[in-house]
C-alpha cells in the first residue's frame, strides 16, 4: 500500500498513517443534527470524507465508515441551555420529534445522493442508542469523574483535568474556557461552568425522555459519539472526523468521556475539515446566513444567480484543500461550473477515442479499483500527471493539487483529439485508468451530461447535426453572417463551436 499522510488535529503535525489494524480502517464521523435542510457547510464534511472513505478503499483498506444521525440531545447552547434543537422544531411544527427527524434525514439523505456522497457503512442514531448511553455514564460515575445533581449528571472537568489533561485537542486550558463561559438560565447545578452534562434530567414539558437510574431524562450531545464509536468501532479505532467547528467542545469532550469510561483516548487520528464561509463568516443556521442546498439546486435564494448542479458543488468543494477556509461566491462557484465542464468534456472525448464506457456507480455501489503500482504511460508528461495525482492525494489529501493534474491530462487529451501528438498504448491506459478511478471513482465526479444520455441525448446530437450541416452550407456559400449568426446564437445557449480540417465540433462551455 501507498503511505498515506494526513494532519492530526491531536498532534497538530502531518503524520504516517498506521492503522490500529493492518489492512483495516475505522472511520467515524460526526453527522447532521436532523431539524433542517442541509446547507452548504454541510456540504463539505460529506464530501471531505466521501473523498478520503474512496481513497482509502481504493489504496487497498477494508473500511468500516461510521456516520451519526443525531437526533436527541443536541441543545441550542454548547453549555447545555436552552431546548432540544429537534424538540423546540416539533414544538414549533406541531409534529411528534421523530417526524421532524425523519422528515430531515430522508432530505439529507437525498442532497447526499445528489452530491454522489456515498452512504457510510453504518448509520446509527443517538436514539437508538439510549441502553448504551446509560451504561456509559455508570462507567464514567463509577470511575469518580461525573456527579449527580437534581437529576442530571455531569461530568467534573476540575477532576479529570487533574488526572489527565482537558484541552488536548483544542489547546484551550481550564482558564480560557473559564473565560469564554457566561452565566446562564439553567446552570446553578453545575459545580463549574466548565462541566458539561452528560444525562440531562427531563422537565415536565419535555418531549423526548427515557427512563434512567436517575430519573427520566436525556442523553448529553457529546455522549453520543463516545458511545456509537466504541460500539461499531471498538474502544480504539483509526479516523474520527468532523468540521472544525466540532473540535470543542464537542470532540475534546468526547476524548475526555472515553478516558474516563474506557482508559483511552479512542482514537488515533483526529481529522478535521475546515468551514465554509459567506463574506468572511461561517455560514451556519444558528447565525442565520446559511444557503440550502436545494436552494443551491434550485436558485432560489437572494443571494444566488443562479442554479447550480450538484457535481458543480462538489467539484467547488474539491478545488479548496479540506483544512483550508472555502468561501461562497457566485464567481466562485460559476468558476467550478466551468472548470466542471472541461474536464468532463475531455473525459467523453477520451472515452470516444480509446472506446471506453465512462464508469456509472448505482447510488451505494462504489468502486473495487485498486492504485496500481505502476504506470503504463510512456509519455513522460502523463507519467508525471499520474504520479503527481497519487502523490497529492496521498499527501493529506490535497485535492487541489490533485485537479490542478487532472486539467494538465485534459490539455492532453484535446491536444491528442486535435492530432498533434502521437500516444502509445500505455499513455491512453493511463488517462482511462485517471479518469476512470480518481476523477469518477475516488473524487467523486460524474458526467450529468453523459448520465442524461440516450434518447435525449442522440436526439440532441442529431440536432446539433443538422445546425451545423446548415452552418457548413452558409460557409460554402460565403454566407458568412449566416454562418457566424449559428455560430453566435449556440455561444448564448452555451454551446461553443471549433472549426477545425475534419469540420465543426460543438461542446458544451
Amino acid at each position: 500500500m501507498r503511505n498515506l499522510y494526513l494532519t492530526n488535529t491531536l498532534s497538530r503535525q502531518k503524520e504516517l498513517f498506521v492503522p490500529v489494524n493492518p489492512g483495516h480502517v475505522g472511520m467515524y464521523v460526526c453527522g447532521p443534527t436532523v431539524y433542517g435542510d442541509a446547507h452548504l457547510g454541510h456540504a463539505r464534511p460529506g464530501v471531505t470524507y466521501d473523498v478520503l472513505f474512496k481513497l482509502l478503499r481504493h489504496l487497498g483498506y477494508k473500511v468500516r465508515y461510521v456516520r451519526n444521525i443525531t437526533d436527541v440531545g443536541h441543545l441550542e447552547h454548547d453549555s447545555d441551555d436552552g431546548e432540544d434543537k429537534i424538540a423546540k422544531k416539533a414544538r414549533l411544527e406541531q409534529l411528534e420529534p421523530m417526524e421532524v427527524v425523519q422528515t430531515y434525514t430522508l432530505r439529507y439523505h437525498e442532497a447526499m445522493r445528489m452530491l454522489n456522497v456515498a452512504p457510510p457503512s453504518i448509520e446509527p442514531r443517538a436514539s437508538g442508542h439510549i441502553i448504551e448511553q446509560i451504561e456509559t455514564v455508570k462507567r464514567i460515575l463509577s470511575a469518580g469523574y461525573a456527579y449527580e445533581s437534581n437529576g442530571s449528571i455531569y461530568f467534573d472537568v476540575r477532576k479529570y483535568n487533574n488526572d489527565h489533561k482537558y484541552g488536548i485537542l483544542s489547546g484551550r486550558s481550564l482558564d480560557d474556557t473559564l473565560e469564554g463561559t457566561r452565566a446562564l438560565d439553567g446552570q446553578e447545578d453545575k459545580r463549574a461552568p466548565y462541566d458539561f452534562a452528560i444525562w440531562k434530567k427531563a422537565e415536565p414539558g419535555h418531549i423526548m425522555r427515557w427512563v434512567s437510574p436517575w430519573g427520566e431524562g436525556f442523553p448529553g450531545w457529546h455522549l453520543e459519539c463516545s458511545c456509537m464509536g466504541e460500539k461499531y468501532l471498538g474502544h480504539e479505532f483509526d479516523i474520527h472526523g468532523g468540521g472544525m467547528d466540532l473540535m470543542f467542545p464537542h470532540h475534546e469532550c468526547e476524548i475526555a468521556q472515553n478516558v474516563a469510561s474506557r482508559g483511552t483516548q479512542g482514537v488515533r487520528y483526529w481529522v478535521h475539515n475546515n468551514m465554509i464561509t459567506i463574506n468572511g463568516q461561517k455560514m451556519g443556521k444558528s447565525l442565520g446566513n446559511f444557503i440550502t442546498l436545494p436552494e443551491l439546486f434550485s436558485g432560489n435564494h437572494p443571494k444566488l444567480d443562479q442554479a447550480y448542479s450538484p457535481m458543480t458543488i462538489r467539484f467547488f468543494i474539491l478545488q479548496a484543500h479540506y483544512r483550508g477556509t472555502l468561501d461562497f461566491s457566485n464567481e466562485a462557484l460559476q468558476a467550478a461550473e466551468k472548470g466542471l465542464r472541461r474536464v468532463m468534456q475531455a473525459a467523453r472525448d477520451l472515452y470516444s477515442m480509446t472506446g471506453h464506457k465512462a464508469p456509472s456507480y448505482s447510488y451505494g455501489e462504489l468502486s473495487e479499483s485498486l492504485a496500481p503500482e505502476q504506470c503504463a504511460a510512456t509519455d513522460a508528461s502523463i507519467k508525471a500527471i499520474w504520479e503527481g495525482i497519487y502523490d497529492s492525494l496521498c499527501d493529506d489529501m490535497n485535492t487541489p493539487i490533485a485537479l490542478s493534474h487532472i486539467f494538465d491530462a485534459v490539455r492532453i487529451i484535446n491536444t491528442a483529439k486535435e492530432k498533434k501528438v502521437t500516444l502509445s498504448q500505455g499513455d491512453w491506459d493511463t488517462l482511462v485508468q485517471i479518469f476512470d478511478d480518481i476523477v469518477f471513482g475516488v473524487l467523486g465526479l460524474r458526467d450529468d451530461n453523459a448520465a442524461e444520455s440516450g434518447k435525449g441525448a442522440k436526439v440532441i446530437d442529431g440536432l446539433m447535426e443538422m445546425v451545423l450541416e446548415e452552418r457548413a452550407k452558409a460557409k460554402a456559400a460565403k454566407d458568412w453572417a449566416t454562418s457566424d449568426r449559428i455560430r453566435d446564437s449556440l455561444k448564448e445557449l452555451g454551446i461553443s463551436v471549433k472549426d477545425g480540417k475534419d469540420g465543426a465540433e460543438w461542446t458544451l462551455e
